[in-house]
């Protein structure tokens, strides 16, 4: 009889030792992000003890950065994407005025390769600490014939905490309000699968390293601009703000009307702001409609603020860069949005 060769898990494509190695290379970076409130790591689940909130509600989040990880992977260029996740995540929760406690990664691939982990992990880990969120665990996951070779997944956890009484849910707003735009720094973290369908970039990787005089970078260079995070400034301002809608996927017309109570509708002045160059650059290279754009980008406006008229100067002497880009308005039969 024909002896039959052993197998191992490292035959199989999981190597235990590489995954041991990459959670030594993890701790070490972790230990910076750690507040006193963390009171264990490194056991089955991480213990966080809620302190100083008289009525504290949590607010979660749970989202990923899509197809710019093969932008990153291309470009060899990881930790932008892995601050992406976390400023992606700190954003959703603000919109309920939660602050960060503490975020959890998920980091899969077909092999794993320490020093592409070490890179999106110094992003996550520099992104917590500029707003003082712990990075209490994650996982690294090897799984080879479900993930092609050379891609890889980043998804992002979120929790944070908000006083009861100072709960941003948009049930205050009224026709006649105001709405402020805040600048974002580029796409975020959607619209990707299109930009990459525009530009052939599955078809000639090559074409991320032209440069373009209207962007002053590469075109790499510009999609892999790292999704702002608008915590830290928009925190001081948020006792006058009645809501706020972070303009992710789906743009305005996905995002702006869950904030907004049966009845009313968002009406923008698309004439108010200056629209970036890379989603003019975006729409001549596909000839792409304006409305497309509209519903797939941000054009510029990363997140939305929501506050009376009376507030809306004192919330631009906090937040110059905020201008006025539309109001509430009563809303016609089933329209929420309207952009003119």
């Amino acid at each position: 009889m024909q002896a039959k060769d052993k197998q191992t898990y490292a035959l199989a494509g999981v190597n235990i030792e590489t995954a041991n190695e990459i959670k030594k290379l993890i701790a070490k970076q972790v230990k910076s992000t750690i507040s006193p409130q963390v009171l264990n790591l490194g056991s089955f689940g991480s213990m966080f003890q809620l302190k100083g909130y008289e009525e504290p509600i949590l607010v979660s989040s749970v989202d990923g950065v899509g197809t710019k990880l093969k932008i990153a992977s291309l470009l060899a260029k990881n930790d932008t994407v892995g601050i992406d996740i976390v400023n992606h995540c700190v954003n959703d929760i603000l919109c309920c005025g939660a602050s960060p406690l503490f975020f959890l990664d998920y980091i899969a691939m077909d092999k794993l390769k320490p020093e592409q982990v070490k890179s999106v992990v110094t992003g996550i880990v520099r992104a917590c600490r500029e707003v003082n969120c712990s990075l209490v665990g994650g996982e690294t996951a090897e799984m080879p014939g479900i993930y092609s070779q050379g891609t890889y997944d980043l998804v992002g956890f979120i929790v944070g905490v908000v006083e009861k009484k100072n709960i941003i849910d948009g049930g205050s707003i009224t026709s006649g309000d105001i709405m402020l735009g805040l600048p974002s720094s580029g796409l975020h973290t959607n619209g990707y699968s299109l930009v990459r369908r525009v530009f052939g970039i599955d078809d000639d990787p090559s074409c991320l390293h032209k440069f373009y005089p209207q962007l002053g970078k590469t075109l790499g260079e510009e999609l892999l601009m790292p999704h702002r995070c608008y915590y830290r400034e928009l925190k001081p301002a948020l006792p006058l703000i009645k809501g706020l809608a972070h303009i992710t996927g789906g743009g305005f017309e996905g995002n702006i009307p869950r904030t907004l109570p049966e009845g009313l509708a968002a009406h923008i002045r698309k004439s108010s702001w200056d629209i970036p160059p890379i989603f003019k650059l975006v729409q001549q290279q596909g000839n792409v409609d304006e409305a497309e754009m509209y519903r797939v980008f941000n054009m510029g406006i990363g997140m939305v603020v929501i506050c009376t008229s009376q507030d809306a100067p004192k919330i631009i002497e906090v937040l110059p860069q905020a201008k006025a880009i539309g109001e509430i308005v009563n809303a016609v039969r089933e329209e929420r949005i309207r952009i003119d």
